[in-house]
C-alpha cells in the first residue's frame, strides 16, 4: 500500500501536470490573439486609401484633402524666401556647398565622410523675420544632401542629369516612366512618373520645367519647378485615371528643386536642395499617413543623391 509520502508525491505531480497544461492553454490563446491583430492590421494597411477616407468620412472626418488657397500662399511664400537665399550664395560664389557653413571640426569631419562615399544630409527651415512660417492644412518639407563623385567630371554629371529620357532606368524604382517632352538649349520641359512606398503606394504622373546654368569650368547649378503634379489612381490597370490636381490624395502637392555642381579634390561634389508640399496628418489616419508624408522626402533625397553618383560612374566604367 502506497504511504503518505507517495500520496503527496502522487498529488504533487497532478498539480505540476495542471499547472503545465494551463500555461499550455494561456500560450495558445495568446498565439490567437496575436494572429488576429495581425490580420486586423494587414486588412486595414491593404485597403486601398480611398477606402480609408470613406470610412473616416462617416466618422464625421473629410475624405479627401483639397489644397487650399491659404496653404498655397503659404508655400509661395516660403518658396520666395528660399529663392531669394539661395540666389545670394549665388552671387556670392563661395562656401556653395551647405557644409561649408558648419563649425570647421565637423566641417572636416563632413569632407572626409564624403570621400568615403557617404550622404550628408541636413534638414531645413527658412525662417520669415525670426519666426517659422505657418501652412496650415498643409506640411512643407525642406530638405538638402550632399554626395561626391570621385573622379568625375561636371560635364559627365550633367550627362546623367539632363538625360532624362533615361531617369526611368538611373532612378528606378522611384521613377517609373521618363521623357523629354521639349528642350531648348538648356531649358527642358519633363515627364516623370513616380512611384513611392511606405505603408502605402502613391503613384504621381509629374512635369517639370527645368533651367541650367554652367557658372564657370567646374561649376554648374540648376533650378527644377513641378508645374504638374496629378495622383494616379489604380495604376497600371485598366481603369487608372488621374484625379485633379490639388484635389487627391495630398501627398504632393508641390515641388521645388536645386542643383549645385562643383568639381574639385579629384571629382564632383552634387548638392541637391527640396521643398515639398504635403497635406498635413489627418486625425484618425496618422499611423498609416504620417510615415509617408514625413519620411519620404528625406528617403528619395537621399536615393537619388545615391542613385546619381551610380550612374556617372557605371558611364565612366561603359565608356
Amino acid at each position: 500500500m502506497p504511504g503518505p509520502f507517495y500520496e503527496l508525491l502522487l498529488n504533487e505531480g497532478v498539480k505540476h501536470s495542471l499547472v503545465v497544461r494551463f500555461e499550455w492553454f494561456v500560450r495558445q490563446v495568446k498565439d490567437i490573439v496575436n494572429i488576429a491583430r495581425r490580420l486586423i492590421v494587414f486588412l486595414v494597411i491593404a485597403l486601398p486609401v480611398d477606402q480609408v477616407s470613406v470610412a473616416v468620412a462617416h466618422a464625421g472626418e473629410p475624405a479627401v484633402p483639397r489644397l487650399k488657397t491659404e496653404t498655397q500662399q503659404a508655400f509661395e511664400r516660403y518658396l520666395k524666401l528660399v529663392e531669394s537665399r539661395n540666389e545670394a550664395e549665388l552671387k556670392r560664389d563661395t562656401n556653395l556647398l551647405w557644409i561649408d557653413g558648419l563649425p570647421e571640426q565637423q566641417r572636416r569631419e563632413a569632407y572626409v565622410e564624403l570621400q568615403r562615399g557617404e550622404v550628408k544630409m541636413q534638414k531645413l527651415e527658412i525662417f520669415d523675420n525670426e519666426k517659422p512660417i505657418a501652412c496650415p492644412g498643409g506640411m512643407i518639407h525642406h530638405w538638402t544632401g550632399l554626395v561626391f563623385i570621385p573622379g568625375a567630371k561636371v560635364e559627365e554629371v550633367l550627362g546623367v542629369l539632363e538625360d532624362y529620357d533615361r531617369h526611368s532606368v538611373y532612378y528606378a524604382p522611384d521613377v517609373e516612366r521618363s521623357k523629354i517632352e521639349s528642350r531648348d538649349g538648356d531649358h527642358f520641359r519633363v515627364f516623370l512618373r513616380f512611384r513611392r512606398h511606405k505603408v502605402i503606394t502613391v503613384v504621381l504622373n509629374t512635369e517639370h520645367e527645368v533651367q541650367y546654368f554652367h557658372d564657370a569650368p567646374g561649376k554648374a547649378h540648376s533650378r527644377s519647378s513641378a508645374v504638374r503634379i496629378a495622383e494616379v489612381e489604380n495604376a497600371g490597370k485598366s481603369d487608372e485615371r488621374e484625379k485633379t490636381p490639388g484635389d487627391d490624395g495630398g501627398f504632393l502637392w508641390k515641388m521645388e528643386t536645386w542643383w549645385r555642381l562643383e568639381e574639385r579634390n579629384g571629382g564632383v561634389y552634387v548638392q541637391s536642395e527640396v521643398v515639398s508640399l504635403t497635406r498635413d496628418i489627418p486625425t484618425g489616419l496618422g499611423w498609416m499617413i504620417k510615415p509617408f508624408v514625413t519620411s519620404i522626402p528625406k528617403e528619395s533625397l537621399t536615393f537619388t543623391l545615391e542613385a546619381s553618383r551610380q550612374a556617372v560612374l557605371a558611364r565612366r566604367i561603359g565608356r
